[in-house]
């Protein structure tokens, strides 16, 4: 069995995708840069600092990291008046149930810890998680290994021995290179057949394939 779950929160328990890429349209258009939705949902996953340096990029513009602090801040303040219209995806709450106290369990994401802190009470779920780790914690985004491997040192976890569960390409590289086991769900900005080019360990269609996954963390 393994001894511990790494979740990532949105787009893999939380259906936040389309509020998060607003709250940065917001902020981007406040200072004229132009860039799709399509462009912000794909970056979802490296955090909220990395997503506006690489939007800013892409337009041409200077930035410095003064402004890019300034601009998380007001993406921060915009997200948080969304927080009550998220909703968790279909069989989150009973796989985190079905997992609480047979296992170990983190939430490891690239969200700021004011946005994740306020929703985690608001839907319920704080008490689930042994450990919380936010991109506050980390100075290198996923696909780097670092978020995970704090995870699992907060657990008391060899990594493994974890495994993690995600929806972005990104995710599922980080948990290889953090020599930790893969869940991937198509839940977020990628599809099965995207994901499955990374070799997660066990690819699902949602979180409603519990007995697959339960199978997969308790007999691992």
């Amino acid at each position: 069995m393994l001894e511990a779950v790494i979740f990532d929160w949105d787009g893999t328990l939380a259906d936040s995708k389309k509020y998060i890429v607003k709250a940065f349209q917001k902020v981007l258009r406040e200072v004229g840069c132009e860039v799709t939705d399509e462009y912000i949902d794909r970056l979802i996953g490296i955090g909220p600092r990395n997503i506006f340096k690489e939007a800013l990029k892409s337009a041409n513009m200077p930035y410095s990291e003064e402004m890019i602090n300034e601009m998380i801040e007001k993406k921060i303040k915009v997200q948080m008046k969304f927080l009550t219209e998220i909703e968790l995806f279909d069989g989150a709450v009973e796989l985190l149930r079905s997992l609480h106290n047979r296992v170990k369990m983190a939430l490891a994401t690239m969200s700021n810890r004011k946005v994740i802190e306020k929703i985690l009470d608001e839907k319920g779920v704080r008490k689930y998680f042994d450990v919380v780790i936010t991109v506050d914690e980390v100075n290198k985004p996923k696909p780097d290994p670092e978020i995970f491997l704090k995870s699992a040192a907060k657990l008391e976890c060899k990594p493994e021995r974890c495994v993690v569960v995600e929806d972005s390409i990104f995710g599922v590289m980080a948990a290889k290179r953090a020599n930790m086991k893969c869940i991937a769900v198509p839940t977020g900005s990628y599809s099965k057949e995207e994901l499955g080019k990374y070799k997660p360990d066990l690819l699902v269609d949602s979180l409603n394939d519990r007995d697959a996954i339960l199978n997969f963390i308790l007999d691992g």
